[in-house]
């Protein structure tokens, strides 16, 4: 019998039949899988600990493409994971870039916050050209033993704290201006590179905004290597949640039933017509309608691109986005990147224009849209499971 009309014909009663095994199953993340935000020993050496609160940063599909070098004392090299790439969605690796920003960044908030003021090196072996990767290191941060003490940052507070909520949010609660000008403040201290905040409340304009995710969404999700780039992505049930600690974790009870008895099939892309994918496209239609607002992050293009810092311009642009977000924790507020439609793979290109057009208003040749985020208000989420410092250490 064929799994799809097996499934049709007989899931339901397999479900109830099994429904004791997820009565009382709990969907939260193993605890060894999120121990990393109860924050590292206030005893750790002092890179150690910088480096377990750097870990929590966001990143593309949480893939956590880090590696660090310590081999230079009172100083830490940070280099691309090239093992935990995006190669489908992320075709030119620019997510992947921005993604060590926000590690940088608060690698940066850490250490100020133990009185070190470190210095910040960019690409210090020379920066790898746009669409490539190599494995040069991306940043050094090095600083003087007994330099003089630095300014704490504030937002240090929230970094335990900040998560991205990935579930509808709020309806009829509406995100004041006086909020998206707090959110753009904190910008400005690594707007060493022209990164641009822009955001939207506006009726008229969040409609459009929202309908753009959606279509962008449906785009991705109904390309056959880009959503088994995610799929390959899941983490199912407590056991490769906590093995993995990173990608897509799910643990609800039902889907860890449905995985356990072979009813879920990970080796194909889910199709039209299959529970799976309406599954995908209602969450995905709910995030982008329950919208209250957008965000969004950009650098000039065709400048930065002369100057031979387009690389460096990214890993701005996640400086900015992970100050952005510990900001928003602060202001009890949700901050959610809608990625799909500042994807370059070649099936998006009509979105990818489009985007531009509606939040910069200039064409990705002059001024590139590198982060666009839904704002609103929600109950406080999970966080995502993180690998452990020794996983991101280069021996």
């Amino acid at each position: 019998m064929q799994r799809r009309r097996f499934i049709r014909t007989v899931g339901g009663g397999i479900v109830a039949a099994l429904g004791g095994l997820g009565t009382g199953c709990s969907a939260d993340y193993p605890a060894a899988s999120i121990a990393a935000w109860n924050g590292p020993p206030s005893s750790d050496e002092i890179r150690r600990w910088a480096l377990g609160h750097a870990i929590l940063a966001p990143s593309s599909h949480n893939r956590q493409p880090w590696r660090v070098d310590l081999r230079e004392p009172d100083a830490i090299a940070l280099h691309v994971d090239r093992t935990r790439l995006l190669p489908e969605t992320d075709p030119w690796f620019r997510q992947i870039v921005v993604s060590q920003g926000t590690f940088l960044e608060l690698l940066v908030i850490a250490l100020r916050e133990r009185g070190i003021e470190p210095r910040v090196e960019l690409f210090p072996d020379g920066e790898f050209a746009p669409r490539t990767l190599d494995d040069r290191p991306v940043a050094r941060v090095a600083w003087k033993p007994l330099g003089a003490p630095a300014q704490k940052d504030p937002l240090f507070a929230q970094i335990l704290r900040r998560q991205t909520a990935k579930v509808d949010y709020e309806p009829n609660r509406p995100v004041e201006p006086r909020v998206l000008e707090a959110l753009a403040g904190v910008v400005t201290p690594v707007d060493v590179l022209g990164v641009r905040f822009g955001a939207s409340i506006d009726a008229k304009r969040l409609e459009a905004l929202r309908q753009l995710c959606w279509d962008a969404a449906r785009i991705e999700l109904g390309t056959e290597r880009t959503v088994m780039e995610s799929v390959r992505l899941l983490r199912v049930g407590p056991g490769e949640i906590t093995t993995h600690r990173d990608g897509i974790s799910v643990n609800t009870p039902l889907l860890r039933t449905l995985d356990a008895v072979g009813l879920f099939d990970r080796s194909h892309a889910p199709t039209a017509g299959d529970a799976a994918f309406r599954n995908m496209l209602a969450t995905f239609e709910g995030h982008s309608r329950s919208a209250s607002g957008f965000v969004w992050l950009s650098t000039a293009t065709a400048a930065n691109s002369a100057a031979g810092r387009m690389r460096s311009a990214e890993v701005a642009a996640g400086r900015a986005y992970v100050r952005l977000q510990l900001k928003a924790s602060e202001l009890g507020l949700q901050m959610h990147p809608m990625s799909q439609a500042v994807q370059e793979f070649a099936e998006m290109q009509p979105l990818y224009e489009r985007v531009h057009a509606l939040t910069v208003g200039r064409p990705a040749a002059e001024e590139t849209l590198q982060m666009f985020c839904r704002i609103g208000y929600c109950a406080a989420q999970q966080h995502a499971p993180r690998r452990g410092v020794d996983a991101i250490i280069r021996a």
